[in-house]
């Protein structure tokens, strides 16, 4: 990276862990990096490496444990030397009014979304600061920044999770290390069907690597300024909230 603060980063030569990266935006988001020369560990329960060859480490890792983050960030680092960037995108949805939701429904989206967040940073962020400085992006969600119908607690989980990240940029500046919060609108993955949506509820969204490339954006603006929370929406996408 150039220690120029008025030039663009790149991403050749970083180190980026990337969570729930075996498929949708975290498949990705962990392309992206590797096509720009960075070595990536693809942190995901099923453990797929996506075939990225050298500059991959595909580890099975379920976020909401917070020892198997620990362990799974202990092997990136071991395996490449150090960690500078990191994109908690690790995340579930299940949607219907909140008295309908299935309470393992419930549990799972704040063990995964927010928790699994936490535990990522937690694991993470000192290795960071050890590198000098870096990245820390949580992959959150438009839902984080306002209110939907049959969306309460995922709502909550995204709050948080926004919350937290922006918390993280008060307490991590100081230590060159910078916290951005990327609140998409609607991504065509699987997971935007979710639990309790239909097979229509894709229709004109953004594509993953759209997003994906909205993260790679942020991580590779010059060091002298950081991007705080970055959210856009599809044009079909109404303005509800």
């Amino acid at each position: 990276m150039t220690s120029d603060l008025t030039t663009s980063r790149d991403l050749h030569g970083r180190v980026t862990l990337v969570t729930g990266a075996s498929r949708g935006v975290g498949a990705a988001v962990a392309r992206a990096f590797a096509d720009g020369g960075a070595n990536v560990g693809l942190l995901s329960r099923s453990g797929t490496d996506l075939e990225l060859g050298d500059v991959g480490i595909g580890i099975k890792c379920d976020v909401a444990n917070r020892e198997q983050v620990f362990e799974a960030v202990r092997q990136v680092v071991e395996r490449f030397g150090s960690l500078d960037c990191v994109v908690a995108n690790a995340g579930v949805g299940m949607y219907g009014n909140f008295l309908e939701l299935a309470p393992e429904h419930v549990e799972a989206m704040i063990d995964v979304n927010l928790k699994g967040t936490l535990y990522t940073a937690a694991a993470t962020l000192p290795h960071l600061i050890d590198a000098g400085g870096g990245d820390f992006v949580s992959l959150a969600s438009v839902a984080g920044l306002r209110a939907f119908p049959g969306e309460t607690v995922y709502n909550a989980s995204k709050f948080g999770q926004v919350g937290f990240t922006r918390s993280l940029d008060h307490e991590l500046r100081e230590h060159g290390v910078r916290a951005t919060c990327v609140s998409p609108g609607g991504i065509a993955t699987d997971f935007a069907m979710g639990t309790g949506r239909d097979e229509s509820s894709t229709e004109g969204m953004m594509t993953p690597e759209e997003v994906a490339g909205t993260v790679v954006y942020c991580v590779t603006r010059p060091p002298s300024w950081r991007v705080l929370t970055m959210s856009y929406r599809p044009m079909m996408e109404g303005s509800w909230g």
